[in-house]
């Protein structure tokens, strides 16, 4: 993660507040992740920049939910989303050179790896400084589903 853990239950406030702010502009979306049981288990969000046709991926998952197929889910899902939005031809994401289950998850999902990005991100778990990233993306090259999509949209507010 790029943050570290919130501290009160004010600064969880405040970041679901600028989640559904973000969400109403339109170049934000968060998306919870939860068991079918409705259990919060984490969390994925894509950027996607005015004027621009690119949009940034990023999630995370509950340790105690790693290897169950959660995120790849929830990615594939996203994904497709998307990728079905007019002005969106690449969906890209980095993760951390140490982290081969995230770039894994990438991976199966179609996602290409594009290269390292020395010193590109700050982990405050792991440190204060800079870390190597990996750069993977997935683009839309014709009108057809990416490669793992699957016909699950993701759940939005108004549905």
């Amino acid at each position: 993660m790029s943050w570290k853990p919130h501290q009160s239950l004010e600064e969880t406030k405040d970041f679901v507040k600028g989640r559904i702010d973000a969400w109403n502009r339109g170049d934000d979306f968060t998306w919870a992740v939860t068991k079918r049981d409705g259990s919060l288990i984490g969390g994925i969000g894509l950027r996607i920049r005015e004027r621009e046709f690119k949009a940034e991926l990023g999630y995370l998952i509950g340790r105690p939910y790693w290897g169950r197929g959660y995120a790849t889910e929830a990615l594939r899902a996203v994904v497709q989303w998307a990728l079905q939005q007019a002005q969106v031809f690449r969906v890209w994401a980095v993760c951390d050179v140490e982290n081969a289950a995230s770039a894994r998850v990438l991976e199966k999902c179609g996602f290409e790896k594009e290269g390292l990005l020395r010193k590109w991100n700050v982990h405050p778990q792991v440190s204060n400084t800079p870390r190597d990233c990996l750069c993977y993306s997935i683009v839309r090259e014709s009108t057809s589903q990416p490669s793992g999509a699957t016909d699950v949209l993701p759940r939005t507010a108004d549905r």
